[in-house]
């Protein structure tokens, strides 16, 4: 239960009524995994793209907004509509189609926008300013193509609500943190003990001795953009999923956030970014649950400017040096 606007406070007296402290405390812990799991996927984008690259992707924000409207056409006229599938079957092939269109629209940024400035040796100020460049193409093109109005996301899956004594959970809520979950444990796996993670790993310590060794650099960066971006469109699927109204401006908020978070995890380290989105989803959730939620981005940034101040490099993040 959270502070509504209208009444701007919390009853104190509401929250105890019909439940008790520890059934409150549960529930929002639980609000506060579904927050951060949004908020960890988007965040591993940023990780991985900034750990091979030294690239910090501004237009990742929006290619989840992508990723939630490639989602609402897959199910709402490819899937459903031209092949009959049910509602659940429509979800379980809309995942990784998802994850595919919106993995091409990462690759197809990096190949345009990005490929040409690291080959012509562009200082990393241009890079960044192309990635928010980029993003406001993704934005207004959106805006331009299908209109400011809203749409509707399609309902794939019919909700469950269980209750366990004062505390109240839903499938597609579970869906979500298991999700999240195993996105980091299978990114993990990847980056750790595969051949493909070493060699990413490699290219984020030195990216000159890399080609030297055979290793095709450009074909594992673009199986980082494939990653990031699959990540993001399934953040993006399970966002609209969860809160059903798209707008051409969804990403830009929330990547900001996910962005933050992977910072104050420490940017470019894998667990970082994952425990950074949690906690800013449980730090949102908390001041909500006390303040009125108008002070949530102003709590939470504030917090997160605190951790910053006190750990520049972030949670988990590794001071470096540069070789002169």
């Amino acid at each position: 239960m959270t502070a509504s606007p209208a009444n701007g406070w919390l009853d104190i007296k509401k929250i105890f009524q019909g439940r008790t402290a520890v059934d409150f405390i549960i529930q929002n812990i639980l609000n506060a995994l579904q927050w951060g799991s949004f908020y960890a996927l988007i965040a591993l984008g940023y990780t991985l793209v900034y750990g091979v690259l030294r690239l910090i992707n501004f237009a990742h924000g929006d290619i989840f907004m992508v990723g939630a409207y490639i989602a609402f056409f897959v199910s709402g006229f490819m899937l459903g509509p031209a092949l009959g599938l049910s509602p659940i079957m429509t979800f379980i092939c809309a995942v990784p189609l998802t994850m595919a269109l919106t993995a091409c629209v990462g690759v197809t940024l990096e190949r345009i926008a990005y490929r040409p400035l690291r080959r012509k040796g562009a200082h990393r100020l241009y890079v960044v300013i192309t990635a928010l460049m980029c993003g406001l193409i993704l934005e207004y093109s959106n805006l331009a193509v299908l209109g400011a109005s809203r749409l509707k996301f399609p309902e794939l899956i019919e909700k469950s609500i269980w209750h366990f004594g004062g505390v109240t959970i839903t499938n597609l809520k579970v869906i979500v943190i298991v999700a999240a979950v195993a996105v980091f444990a299978i990114l993990n796996f990847i980056v750790t003990r595969t051949k493909i993670g070493m060699a990413m790993r490699g290219i984020s310590y030195d990216k000159f001795a890399i080609p030297l060794m055979g290793i095709p650099i450009d074909s594992i960066i673009v199986f980082t953009f494939v990653l990031g971006s699959a990540f993001a469109g399934l953040a993006g699927l399970l966002f609209a999923m969860s809160y059903p109204i798209l707008e051409p401006f969804m990403g830009m908020l929330i990547g900001w956030k996910a962005f933050i978070a992977a910072v104050v995890g420490g940017i470019g380290d894998i667990r970082g970014a994952f425990y950074g989105g949690f906690l800013l989803g449980f730090i949102e959730v908390g001041v909500v649950t006390v303040f009125p939620s108008t002070y949530r981005d102003l709590f939470a940034f504030t917090i997160l400017l605190i951790i910053l101040w006190l750990k520049p490099t972030g949670l988990f993040g590794m001071p470096q040096s540069t070789k002169i």
